[in-house]
């Protein structure tokens, strides 16, 4: 496990180098996970591997007060989570635009980061994810308060631990802990928001895959009216957790995803 120092806080950083790489140079991956119950193990145990195995270098790392990253009392804006992937990707020395996955609010990372460092994102792909904007600030500020409560009632934690077992139930208590003894709900909604002219500039091709249960879903024809280069996928019969559920469609997808776009970001290059 490796803890690295970036914007005045202690970030879990975990790499699998590119396996076998047949580029001079591997295109760069970054994973960002989602908000409370997730962390970077979820991309350990799932798309990171794959990624290493098809000649990519891989990073992953746990969002301030997730995981094996310290847990600050305040400082939870999305901008704060923006400058700790700018700082990060400095202090591990990432010269080249990295291709950013992210998950539900990893998603949401990556755009804002991708709005502003567009020098240093050469694709986004995101799953279950949106942009930062009003109705997302609206909808974080009602299930961040809902989850505070919810998260502490022990009587979900007992049925967690029947039906899922104590892992599930440890990851619940460690969001309850965090909703409640940090400023994270107060500061996710109040974070600078993205309009609809700053998403609309965005230039670096962006892949969004959605479950066709989620309520996510209907982001897909409004993202790709806004977005120049957009596609996007939307897996039938999956609710919000599509990576857990159609794990291999969304490897399949995501490798290919990337080794395209890092093959027409070289010829680009070249042809200069």
């Amino acid at each position: 496990m490796a803890v690295i120092n970036a914007n005045g806080i202690a970030l879990h950083v975990e790499q699998m180098p590119a396996r076998n790489p047949t580029d001079a140079a591997p295109p760069t991956v970054v994973f960002v996970h989602g908000m409370l119950v997730d962390s970077l193990v979820s991309y350990y145990f799932t798309l990171a591997p794959a990624f290493a195995a098809e000649g990519m270098d891989v990073i992953m790392y746990d969002l301030r007060g997730h995981g094996h990253s310290e847990r600050v009392p305040s400082g939870y804006l999305l901008e704060d989570f923006v400058d700790d992937l700018d700082a990060l990707l400095d202090r591990l020395e990432v010269t080249g635009p990295v291709h950013l996955v992210g998950n539900s609010y990893g998603g949401t990372i990556a755009f804002s980061y991708a709005a502003r460092r567009p020098d240093r994102v050469a694709s986004v792909a995101v799953i279950e994810s949106e942009p930062a904007t009003e109705a997302w600030s609206r909808k974080m500020a009602v299930n961040l308060r809902r989850g505070a409560d919810e998260f502490a009632r022990t009587d979900l934690h007992e049925q967690l631990t029947r039906e899922h077992g104590a892992h599930v139930t440890r990851r619940v208590k460690s969001a309850s802990r965090l909703l409640n003894s940090s400023t994270m709900a107060r500061d996710i909604p109040a974070s600078r928001l993205l309009e609809e002219d700053e998403i609309r500039a965005l230039r670096c091709p962006v892949l969004a895959v959605y479950g066709s249960e989620s309520e996510l879903a209907d982001q897909e024809p409004w993202l790709k009216s806004l977005l120049t280069d957009c596609r996007t996928v939307v897996v039938p019969d999956q609710e919000h957790w599509v990576l857990m559920g159609a794990t291999d469609l969304v490897r399949d997808l995501l490798t290919g995803w990337v080794r395209e776009h890092h093959v027409a970001g070289a010829a680009e290059v070249g042809g200069r």
